[in-house]
């Protein structure tokens, strides 16, 4: 997810669960050709394994940001189709490219030609009046047929014009159906579904039919579900981390961010959302957000964050 995804937010998401493939931000390939490449696919090994997202058009430029990818250590690289936001659409990428399938088919094939790893398509169900299930099937097959074996579908329709990306997130309703019938047209090739899978309760029914799940905004904004997904959807037999133990195994993480001149809250932004729920949870947030921002903020307020956490988690239990 654009701003959101970062190598930060990668690391702390990876303290919670080890298994499960972790998605970068959504990087142009006019960035990676023309922008500082360290630090726009720089991350470090405790993320992997990790999947590159693109966002572009032209074949050629698509092949070399790939190759790129992959020079980084990147495990998978992934072409976003799916995305409706308004920068997107001005540079010809994204969901508007649902519309052009055969250019899509192009695309990928010449990414996968240029790489050894898998490259993966992620795409939404149709896009403004191109709504018929016939639609996706031709989507599908066209990009299929270029060699693509895999498809993160988000399962509701994007419409580019006249709805904001927050409401293309909400607005029309989402289809699940759909893309079950679409794994049931194509059993050869693993699908993934995306959209709306709110806890891991939902995500163990759609994995009776689907080939996985990705999970976006539930995992950010309430992380602490993410420790739980080694134990429940891969068999790990270790007990989920505390929210305590996660954070205390951030901290060296942080002190070199830091070290080195970064901001406390580029790392702590990502972290607010761990107590969500929980005693302590406000205080937690509230003294992250006014006190990580400060210039020269150590990651001495991450520490006392962890103790007011907590304080209010034993003063809980006693009661």
């Amino acid at each position: 997810m654009m701003d959101w995804t970062d190598r930060h937010c990668r690391v702390f998401h990876r303290g919670l669960v080890r298994k499960s493939l972790l998605y970068t931000e959504m990087v142009t390939a006019a960035s990676i050709r023309h922008g500082d490449r360290t630090r726009l696919l720089g991350f470090s090994a405790e993320e992997q394994p990790v999947a590159l997202q693109i966002g572009g058009s032209d074949p050629l430029a698509l092949a070399e940001a790939a190759r790129v990818g992959e020079d980084f250590g990147y495990v998978e690289i992934n072409l976003n189709v799916g995305c409706p936001s308004d920068r997107v659409q001005e540079g010809r990428f994204g969901a508007c490219l649902m519309l052009e399938p055969d250019l899509v088919a192009r695309c990928f094939e010449a990414m996968q030609r240029a790489v050894g790893i898998p490259v993966t398509v992620k795409c939404r169900i149709g896009v403004d009046d191109q709504d018929a299930e016939a639609d996706l099937e031709r989507f599908v097959t066209t990009v299929a047929g270029a060699g693509c074996r895999l498809f993160v579908v988000h399962a509701r329709k994007a419409w580019l014009k006249g709805l904001s990306p927050k409401e293309n997130r909400e607005i029309p309703p989402l289809d699940y159906e759909r893309v079950k019938r679409l794994k049931s047209a194509h059993p050869d090739l693993t699908i993934v579904l995306n959209g709306g899978i709110a806890s891991l309760d939902e995500a163990e029914a759609h994995l009776a039919w689907a080939d996985g799940v990705m999970v976006g905004r539930a995992a950010y904004q309430t992380p602490y579900m993410l420790a739980e997904v080694d134990r429940r959807l891969f068999g790990a037999s270790q007990q989920a981390p505390s929210r305590e133990a996660v954070l205390e195994a951030l901290l060296p993480y942080v002190e070199a961010h830091v070290a080195v001149g970064g901001r406390l809250n580029n790392v702590t932004r990502h972290v607010l959302g761990l107590y969500h729920g929980r005693p302590g949870g406000r205080a937690f947030r509230r003294h992250l957000s006014e006190n990580a921002v400060r210039e020269g903020a150590s990651v001495d307020v991450l520490r006392t964050a962890i103790e007011i956490a907590l304080g209010a988690g034993a003063r809980h239990a006693a009661a």
